[in-house]
């Protein structure tokens, strides 16, 4: 291997954002558990309270998992796959038929810019050449 090559770098400002994220995903998770109905009713979200409590523990596992992690920018793919699952939850709240449409429009376009920012963020990976 010739010596002119550089060694790879961590890529901080992607590791900083990426811990950003943890921080982010244990708040959500906390609000998920204490107030499972009123974020579910807000929304319109046809999904059970149960499930949005199984929602807010995923959301702490994977932000602790991120804050725990050497490699955190790797972890934020756990928040993208969490992510598709609530954009597939939100997704009826967009009927028409919806009493709370506006409001799970909302939410749903909320989820869609995290998302984005998550992708963004998990594909800048945890090394720069």
């Amino acid at each position: 291997m010739p010596h002119f090559i550089e060694p790879r770098h961590e890529n901080t400002d992607a590791q900083t954002l990426a811990r950003g994220l943890g921080w982010f995903s244990i708040a959500l998770g906390l609000a998920e558990l204490a107030k499972p109905r009123a974020i579910r009713d807000g929304t319109g979200a046809p999904a059970s309270s149960g499930l949005v409590r199984a929602f807010g523990w995923r959301e702490i596992g994977t932000g602790a998992a991120i804050l725990a992690s050497r490699r955190p920018v790797a972890m934020v793919w756990g928040r993208v796959a969490g992510d598709l699952a609530d954009l597939a939850v939100l997704a009826p709240t967009l009927r028409h038929d919806n009493p709370h449409r506006t409001v799970g429009l909302g939410a749903f376009a909320m989820v869609a810019a995290i998302t984005a920012l998550d992708l963004c963020v998990a594909l800048q990976g945890d090394e720069t050449a």
